[in-house]
């Protein structure tokens, strides 16, 4: 009852005036008219989810995943809890589970080109629209670009480049960053076994890979042993903190260890995560109301 009494905002009592009348607790008209709305919302969601599935298929190796793993970051997916039984046997023209080495696998049943794109080159090709055509320095040509200071560079290989207020990079370290940036790199839905993970190029295609999961996310963060999770599937770095250590202008880490925190920091404007799906917008709502959010979803991260 305490707990109740908490949140007038979101509970309405009435009754138990000591006459044996019973205690009510309801839902407050506000709270119940967002309440409401979590059917729709999920409804919108369930494609997105779908989608969300086939792409980290299509980026596996064997565009299969072991089932255990999914669960691993599924509420950082958007996943209800009984997707297993209620959202996989639905499209089974996308997902099948299989039996490997009596291990549960979600397996991807057809490949589809069109949403073989990352998040990075959507990002890319939106940036490059407002450009009006300005080619000068797009697609790593041989004229002299000027070094930039912040590790950002135009092009079709580049990444958002964020580093942190006190870092001050001298100009060789800037030239490193610009000849990384110009890289061309595989696209991480190709798969990794055509690639030597000694070669430059496949290293780079790694630090895609890792950006592409993380953009899968709602929250655009996994913590470091949920994407290590992944590390056969996908072939992501042997050093998987270092790499990301390293790369520390495009992820964001709470603190170096297994259980930290990693955040794409293009995804976020200060602590604020700049695109939000539905369901955390519909989240936010309760938020607003005074109630806990499930999974821990919406803590704040200062990214510097």
């Amino acid at each position: 009852m305490a707990v109740i009494e908490k949140y007038p905002s979101i509970f309405h009592v009435s009754g138990g005036d000591g006459n044996k009348t019973p205690i009510l607790v309801k839902l407050t008209e506000k709270a119940a008219k967002i309440a409401a709305e979590e059917g729709d919302v999920r409804q919108v969601m369930e494609p997105i989810i779908v989608n969300k599935l086939r792409k980290l298929l299509m980026m596996s190796i064997d565009c299969r995943v072991p089932l255990e793993k999914i669960e691993f970051i599924r509420s950082e997916l958007g996943l209800m809890r009984d997707f297993k039984e209620c959202l996989i046997p639905k499209y089974p023209e996308f997902f099948t589970v299989i039996d490997v080495n009596g291990f549960p696998y979600l397996n991807l049943e057809i490949w589809d080109s069109s949403i073989a794109v990352t998040a990075r080159e959507e990002k890319l090709v939106a940036v490059s629209s407002t450009l009006e055509g300005d080619v000068t320095n797009f697609g790593g040509d041989h004229k002299k670009v000027k070094i930039s200071k912040d590790g950002n560079f135009f092009g079709p290989f580049a990444f958002e480049m964020n580093f942190p207020v006190s870092f001050r990079p001298n100009m060789k370290y800037l030239e490193e960053v610009q000849k990384w940036q110009k890289m061309p790199f595989p696209s991480p839905y190709l798969s990794a076994r055509r690639f030597e993970p000694a070669d430059p190029k496949a290293r780079k295609r790694a630090v895609a890979v890792l950006h592409e999961v993380l953009s899968l996310t709602m929250e655009k963060r996994l913590n470091s042993a949920q994407l290590d999770a992944f590390h056969a599937e996908y072939q992501l770095p042997v050093k998987l903190l270092l790499c990301l250590v390293k790369h520390h202008g495009i992820f964001y880490m709470t603190n170096k260890g297994a259980k930290s925190t990693v955040l794409l920091k293009d995804a976020y404007n200060g602590v604020n995560l700049i695109e939000k799906c539905p369901l955390l917008r519909f989240n936010d709502k309760f938020v607003g109301l005074g109630c806990k959010r499930d999974d821990n979803a919406g803590k704040k991260i200062p990214l510097s």
